[in-house]
């Protein structure tokens, strides 16, 4: 089964949020999550399509393991400029949310597409996930 999701932000950041929150939403309705846990997530990356499938496969693993929805994203570190040494960009999230009781449904399996682009009020994320 394919998820198609687009994701939009006025930044990078923003859409880099609604896009992974959008993943996690295939799960569980971000609505019904409430804010009570705290998990941390870190990613790094070649370019922005590796960062953010990096990103989802945290997510994935951390909602596959502990059963973790997610409600909110704040990003801490968001670096997308190249530099020397390991991997150029990277990320350090918080997500909140909560641990559920599992009820059958899991984050898509992994991103088979990932496309960014700049539009006019800032930044699309399209992303075709594969379960």
């Amino acid at each position: 089964m394919t998820h198609d999701i687009v994701a939009r932000g006025a930044t990078l950041q923003e859409a880099f949020t609604e896009a992974v929150l959008s993943v996690f939403a295939l799960a569980a309705d971000p609505a019904g999550v409430a804010a009570r846990e705290v998990r941390e997530v870190r990613a790094h990356g070649p370019s922005l399509p590796a960062l953010l499938a990096h990103w989802i496969g945290e997510c994935a693993y951390l909602q596959e393991i502990e059963d973790f929805a997610c409600h909110t994203i704040d990003l801490a570190v968001f670096e997308t400029e190249p530099r020397a040494g390991g991997e150029p960009m990277r990320l350090h999230a918080f997500l909140h949310g909560e641990t559920r009781v599992s009820q059958g449904q899991r984050l898509a399996g992994s991103s088979r597409e990932i496309s960014i682009r700049p539009v006019a009020d800032g930044y699309e994320i399209h992303l075709v996930m594969e379960s």
